[in-house]
């Protein structure tokens, strides 16, 4: 379980807040592509909330059909099971991921105070994010790949209810002497119903997996800037290598102690 209190807001956090007071204050170069990535962080947060709402009315139509003992029922409980899941794992890693966070800020305020404005020029080190937001990118791939496939099932059911109740009207206008119909009707208002909360959901998951990528681009571009700035372990040895060198060659021949020789 996440050690720091993930479930308010992440930009309510205190040391959130204070990291991004310190970039400005500073006008840290690093403040803009940070700022970016807490508001999508933020657009998660609400997107998530929003996920669990329609979660919420996607029970309430199963009720609805099993209480109708309509044929969509049995398609709509696995679905519904299936996004529950994805919804609490989607849950955790996004605690994850803001524990990350808060935690990240702590120690870049903590590198501040110890080292100075230096330490905002690679405050992308104190991040270790990237796998976490992959995670959710993933998750919200797999959500909107269960909302199609819901989508597709509950149409191709209500058709083939349709199709069926066609055949059956078509036995009684036979029987009376009357044409029989030739097109079902399309998919119906129940089913229409049942599919509004997935298309809503899928297109919550698609709002989330564009904010994951929009966070993923702003720590990218963190992470080169930091990289920008740091000299590469081999030049710095290299300049070392010179110094030393430079030093010996500057630095004057030790004097020799003559040899005093004396009479016996």
């Amino acid at each position: 379980m996440p050690k720091n209190n993930t479930a308010a807001p992440i930009m309510t956090n205190e040391n959130v807040t204070e990291l991004l007071k310190i970039l400005r204050d500073n006008n840290a170069p690093t403040m803009r592509d940070f700022m970016a990535m807490l508001n999508q962080v933020a657009a998660m947060e609400k997107q998530y909330a929003a996920m669990t709402n329609e979660l919420a009315a996607m029970r309430r139509d199963l009720a609805e059909a099993q209480k109708h003992n309509h044929p969509v029922k049995d398609t709509l409980q696995k679905a519904v099971t299936a996004l529950q899941a994805q919804a609490l794992e989607l849950r955790d890693k996004l605690a994850a991921l803001k524990d990350n966070i808060i935690t990240g800020c702590k120690n870049a305020i903590e590198a501040f105070k110890d080292k100075g404005v230096a330490a905002l020029d690679g405050i992308a080190r104190f991040f270790h994010i990237k796998p976490l937001l992959e995670g959710i990118r993933n998750n919200a791939a797999a959500n909107i790949a269960a909302d199609d496939r819901a989508i597709a099932k509950i149409e191709a059911i209500s058709t083939e209810y349709h199709e069926t109740g066609k055949h059956l009207k078509n036995i009684g206008r036979a029987m009376i002497g009357k044409d029989t119909v030739q097109d079902a009707k399309p998919v119906g208002k129940l089913a229409h119903a049942f599919e509004a909360p997935y298309k809503l959901n899928r297109k919550i998951n698609v709002s989330m997996k564009k904010s994951v990528e929009s966070a993923i681009g702003a720590m990218a571009r963190l992470e080169a800037k930091a990289a920008e700035r740091k000299p590469s372990i081999k030049k710095t040895i290299e300049e070392n290598n010179k110094k030393v060198e430079r030093e010996k060659a500057e630095r004057p021949p030790p004097v020799r102690a003559r040899k005093v020789e004396h009479d016996i």
